[in-house]
C-alpha cells in the first residue's frame, strides 16, 4: 500500500512536470549567422580593413625614412675607410654619423611606439564598433521575444565547452534566425548621411592621430 502510494506521487509530479515542460515557448536563433547577415557587420569590416591599410602605410612611410638615414651612416662609413680622406674631413663625417645614428634610433623609437599605439587603436575601434553592432541584435531579439511570448532563447551557433552544438536539435519553426536578418537589414541605405567636417577639425597625421 505504502508503495503504491509513492508511485502514484512519483507519477503525478512527473505528469506536472511534463504539462509545464509543454507551456515553455523555446525559440533559438543562429548568432553566427545573424552577425554575418547585418549589413553594419560588414560596414565596419570595411572601415576596420581602411583603418588598417591607413595605418599601414604610414608605417611604411616612416620605415623607409628610417631606411634612408640608415643608408646615410652605411655610405658615411665607406667613406671613412677611405685612406685619402683627410684628418679634417674624418672628423666632420665622424660628427655627421654620429647624429645620423643618434636620429636613426630616435626614429626606430618612434616606429615602434607609433606601431602599438595604431595597433591599440585597431582593436578598440573594432571593440567598438562590435559592441555597437551586438547592441542592435539584442534589441531585435529582444523585440521578437516580447513579441512571440518566448521563454527561453538558445543560440544554435555556439559550441559547448566539450565541443559540440548546444541546441542538437530544433524545429524550423522554434527558429527565428531570418526574421532577425530581415529586420536588422530593413533600414539598410536610410540612414542620414552625417555632414563632412570642416578642415579645421581633420585630425593631424602621426603617432597620436586615429587612422
Amino acid at each position: 500500500m505504502k508503495k503504491h502510494l509513492i508511485l502514484t506521487l512519483v507519477a503525478a509530479v512527473l505528469s506536472s512536470a511534463a504539462a509545464s515542460a509543454q507551456n515553455i515557448k523555446v525559440g533559438t536563433v543562429d548568432m553566427k549567422k545573424v552577425f554575418e547577415s547585418y549589413y553594419k557587420t560588414k560596414e565596419a569590416e570595411a572601415k576596420i580593413n581602411e583603418s588598417r591599410n591607413s595605418a599601414k602605410k604610414d608605417l611604411e612611410d616612416r620605415m623607409d625614412g628610417a631606411k634612408k638615414v640608415l643608408d646615410e651612416v652605411k655610405k658615411i662609413d665607406e667613406e671613412l675607410q677611405k685612406p685619402e680622406l683627410s684628418k679634417e674631413s674624418k672628423e666632420q663625417k665622424a660628427k655627421l654619423r654620429s647624429e645620423k645614428a643618434t636620429d636613426l634610433q630616435g626614429m626606430d623609437k618612434e616606429i615602434r611606439e607609433f606601431q602599438q599605439q595604431r595597433e591599440k587603436q585597431l582593436q578598440e575601434q573594432s571593440v567598438r564598433m562590435r559592441a555597437g553592432i551586438v547592441d542592435d541584435i539584442n534589441k531585435v531579439v529582444s523585440d521578437r521575444v516580447k513579441a512571440e511570448s518566448y521563454d527561453i532563447v538558445l543560440d544554435k551557433s555556439g559550441p559547448s565547452l566539450n565541443g559540440v552544438p548546444i541546441v542538437l536539435f530544433s524545429r524550423d519553426t522554434y527558429e527565428f534566425t531570418d526574421a532577425v536578418v530581415t529586420a536588422l537589414n530593413k533600414n539598410k541605405g536610410k540612414e542620414p548621411t552625417p555632414e563632412p567636417k570642416t578642415g579645421g577639425d581633420k585630425p593631424k597625421k602621426g603617432a597620436g592621430a586615429l587612422p
